[in-house]
């Protein structure tokens, strides 16, 4: 490990000397979490299959969820862009819009 830490401290140029290089194998293993965190997540995120629904209900063609709320203010709410449309249509997803209404009272 010494070797590494010389290279890197003494024969790189001045850019690299400031880089913190663990000096032992304990120093590495420390690293190692946060190191694999980030090359977990960042591999994942340029291997992606570009679905947003990969668990919920796959056997229907379009997922649609209706939720109640207590009460909606804005006259255009909710509002469909038709977004989801483009989206499925490129990657083959499914997803689909999801319905808020205002809770109806018994």
């Amino acid at each position: 490990m010494n070797i590494l830490s010389n290279t890197v401290r003494v024969h790189l140029p001045n850019t690299l000397r400031d880089v913190p290089i663990p000096d032992s194998l304990s120093g590495f293993f420390s690293l190692s979490p946060a190191l694999g965190y980030s090359v977990f997540f960042t591999v994942r995120s340029f291997l992606s299959s570009g679905h947003l629904n990969t668990m919920v209900k796959k056997n229907q063609e379009k997922v649609v969820d209706f939720v109640d709320i207590e009460s909606i203010h804005e006259k255009k709410f909710p509002l469909c862009d038709g977004a989801h449309n483009k989206h499925n249509q490129e990657t083959g997803d499914n997803v689909g819009p999801l319905i808020i209404e205002v809770k109806k009272n018994k």
